[in-house]
């Protein structure tokens, strides 16, 4: 007898397929007129699942790649859709595959115990902040450091409570998740950590913002560049014309409450030729600018020229024959968010010879992100220095020719002619 052989990957296809729509196709909906003697029967025939995948359900791969070559973008996870296609009309939290709600059962009695942990923190926080500070060995700002070490206890343990719920899984997956609250900020940088971060980090240490930039800097913000309707990678090349109007930034935040920062875009490859090096220029640079985990947006043309903008934009531009040229978008937190005022600052800022090393030391501001995009000569780029008033654009940068050296010179004479 022939060794059994186990069924093939069509045959498994059929199989979910009946047992998704056999159900539906024979519970029909019959409708009775009351108006007539007659009764009439009408059929509604659920439209296919193979031609018409929904994508809150959709758990076959093929059918995936068909709804995203359509342009959708299946909901959630692989196993949540498979499990809601193959359970219809039962809740998420009722689910009954497998031993989900056995599980459930553990982790609501995890929840609870953590949620008496966190009232127990609460109260104890409550008890630290009535505690006269001369009482403690080191004073207020003894107190201080234990009253942070004691919050920052109390963020873990909600974060704790709630991190295995499924239900705050599906809303974050589905893009709902709310960043007031500490899981999904936490959730939401774990993600932004596992790759894009990454990313980020590659750019501006191998284009080399550090150190020709700032000194050093460990990205706590992710950074997004929008030039009009178009997203910015790193390190990208932007045309002239699009970079001609400032960009709007989204600098999203994972720590809870309000930062205020400086934003600065410098450009550290403008060529000296008198010196035979390269010089550096700030194209913008506003402070005073408020962000938060919900409120992430910024636009540069929109900053208030009285109480932020210190430089307004300058367009980015490479003469012709220079080496493409790196816009560094620099983020600085000012210290304890006091505000810098701008009638003092702009006494010693300027636009050519910017370093943002001395701006950091004079206003005490430290970098906790960074980004760039790149420019260089193209075809609208004399168009947008002459509607900005820039010199030189019809001037073309040529490479020095380098003489080579006595013993290296070619002999001539001794040359057939």
């Amino acid at each position: 007898m022939a060794p059994s052989r186990a069924p093939s990957a069509l045959l498994l296809h059929s199989l979910r397929s009946l047992a998704i729509e056999v159900p539906s196709s024979r519970a029909a909906l019959r409708t009775f007129a009351t108006t007539s003697s007659t009764r009439q029967e009408t059929e509604v025939q659920k439209p296919s699942y193979y031609h018409h995948p929904d994508p809150s359900t959709v758990y076959v791969p093929r059918l995936e790649r068909k709804l995203l070559r359509a342009g959708q973008f299946p909901v959630g996870s692989r196993r949540r859709r498979a499990a809601l296609a193959q359970s219809p009309g039962i809740p998420f939290d009722e689910l009954p595959y497998q031993c989900f709600q056995e599980a459930r059962q553990i982790l609501i009695a995890d929840r609870a115990e953590k949620l008496k942990k966190i009232e127990t923190e609460r109260a104890r926080i409550a008890r630290l902040r009535d505690v006269d500070p001369s009482t403690f060995p080191g004073g207020e700002l003894y107190k201080q450091r234990r009253l942070n070490s004691m919050l920052a206890e109390l963020e873990r343990l909600k974060i704790l409570a709630d991190i295995n719920d499924p239900n705050v899984k599906r809303r974050f997956e589905d893009g709902k998740g709310d960043l007031s609250k500490p899981i999904y900020r936490h959730l939401a940088e774990r993600k932004w950590r596992e790759y894009p971060r990454k990313v980020l980090v590659q750019r501006i240490e191998q284009m080399n913002v550090v150190p020709d930039v700032i000194p050093n800097v460990d990205p706590a913000l992710d950074v997004k560049i929008v030039f009009g309707n178009r997203i910015v990678q790193p390190g990208e090349f932007v045309e002239s014309h699009i970079s001609e109007a400032p960009c709007r930034l989204t600098l999203q935040s994972y720590e809870r409450g309000e930062k205020m920062v400086t934003i600065a875009v410098v450009d550290p490859d403008v060529p000296n030729i008198a010196t035979d090096s390269f010089d550096s220029r700030c194209h913008y640079l506003a402070c005073n600018i408020t962000i938060s985990p919900t409120q992430p947006s910024v636009d540069l043309a929109t900053l208030s020229p009285a109480s932020q903008i210190l430089l307004p934009w300058l367009p980015p531009y490479a003469h012709k024959g220079s080496p493409y040229h790196r816009l560094s978008i620099i983020i600085l937190q000012q210290k304890d968010n006091i505000p810098i005022d701008l009638e003092v600052a702009k006494k010693k800022i300027q636009r050519d010879g910017f370093t943002v090393r001395s701006v950091m030391s004079r206003h005490m501001l430290s970098p906790i992100s960074a980004s760039l995009f790149r420019t260089q000569w193209d075809d609208s780029t004399a168009a947008v220095m002459q509607r900005a008033g820039i010199e030189g654009a019809d001037v073309e940068l040529k490479r020095k020719k380098v003489e080579p050296l006595p013993y290296q010179r070619r002999d001539t004479s001794r040359m057939r002619g």
